[in-house]
């Protein structure tokens, strides 16, 4: 099944987003709601924070008293960790038994509204965030909830700003407008990247990318969209796995096919096909055929290595793992130094890049075409990395 997080600042509309997933068959699991399930009357939840906080935590029904125990953990950074070692690990177990319950194929939305806080996005294949202007926030939570601006102002400054959901997050829904327009845009979404990707997660198949080719200009968020991939991998493998993003987009100012190389470091081919299922159900999975054995993907090259796509059809990538020490895993960055390094060599292979793409249209031709490049590079690389002093991974 397809894991998909949902977040985005109070007021943003997260809640209309989930209700047209819904709408299309996505699985919601909404942490507020399971929040309140696991401290409800009669849980040992309940009977957890009544025991840390008193009973004045309580209605006279036996409820929970929220505007009691909020001024109680309001301002009182201890008080507001010890009900989160109460509520957080309770949300999390129950989280796990509806996703397990879930049926097979499914697209499952987990909302949560502290996703990016809480350091969570890694745990998902997919992460959405809804944005909202701010003023419009403010309108919608003064009508729906009956804040006064201050509070509404207030609530929103103590969540993660739109700059870094933005960043954490795999896509933006804008919701600035009609309802029929944003649901115009989780139907796109769900039709044409969250359905394929269950499709693909399902039959361990990489989502295709076309022959033609493109170069792109530079794109400033590629290094923030491959920390993200990287941060799924490691969640996937161990935290402690060895996880480079290599490659052009890997270079500041340079221009690339829009596709994120990422290289995982293993000590032998055996332990690469080990972990071949881990990274399939973090939605990486084997790319078989051809390339798939090579370090720069030329017939008879003797760099072996194993390959894995993106079953994401929105996030092209390849990702290499290679043996540690290897020719090809010292080459990939070595190269990659050696172009932030020194500005005049990458100024000189995106001039090489933009005269191939001219005699190229197919992205193969196009590989086999910077060959003579690659060697070129390799010499003057080892170069630099002699008169440095540079070490991989230093």
């Amino acid at each position: 099944m397809l894991r998909v997080g949902l977040t985005g600042g109070i007021g943003a509309g997260k809640s209309a987003v989930a209700r047209r997933l819904a709408h299309h068959g996505a699985v919601i699991i909404d942490a507020d709601v399971l929040a309140r399930e696991v401290v409800a009357i009669g849980t040992p939840g309940l009977a957890e924070i009544v025991e840390t906080f008193g009973a004045g935590v309580l209605t006279p029904d036996g409820d929970l008293d929220r505007p009691a125990l909020g001024a109680k953990v309001f301002g009182d950074e201890t008080a507001r960790r010890r009900l989160e070692k109460i509520i957080h690990p309770r949300v999390r177990a129950r989280t796990a038994e509806l996703t397990q319950a879930a049926p097979p194929g499914s697209v499952v939305v987990n909302d949560v509204p502290l996703l990016v806080e809480g350091g969570l996005t890694s745990a998902y294949h997919l992460v959405l965030v809804v944005e909202t202007k701010r003023d419009l926030r403010i309108r919608r939570l003064e009508e729906t909830r009956g804040m006064s601006a201050g509070e509404a102002a207030a609530r929103m400054s103590a969540q993660a700003d739109d700059a870094r959901r933005r960043a954490a997050c795999d896509v933006v829904i804008e919701n600035n407008g009609t309802v029929d327009q944003l649901n115009g845009q989780v139907d796109l979404l769900f039709r044409e990247r969250l359905r394929p990707f269950e499709e693909h997660l399902r039959h361990g198949t990489s989502a295709p990318v076309g022959h033609e080719l493109h170069i792109a200009e530079p794109d400033p968020t590629w290094p923030e969209q491959a920390a993200r991939l990287i941060g799924r991998i490691r969640h996937a493998i161990g935290a402690e796995a060895k996880v480079e993003h290599i490659g052009s987009t890997a270079v500041p100012g340079l221009p690339a096919k829009d596709v994120i190389d990422l290289m995982v470091a293993v000590h032998t081919l055996d332990e690469a096909d080990a972990l071949a299922p881990r990274l399939a159900e973090a939605g990486f999975p084997r790319r078989e055929g051809e390339w798939a054995d090579n370090a720069r993907g030329i017939p008879g090259e003797t760099w072996p290595k194993r390959l894995h796509g993106n079953a994401d059809p929105g996030r092209p990538v390849n990702l290499h793992v290679r043996v540690t020490g290897s020719p090809g895993w010292r080459f990939a960055l070595l190269m990659r130094d050696h172009l932030r390094a020194v500005p005049a060599a990458r100024d000189e292979y995106a001039a090489a890049k933009a005269a191939w793409a001219v005699e190229h249209a197919d992205r193969f031709a196009y590989g086999e075409a910077k060959e003579p490049w690659f060697d070129a590079e390799a010499l003057a690389a080892d170069d630099w990395a002699e008169a440095t002093g540079w070490q991989p991974g230093a």
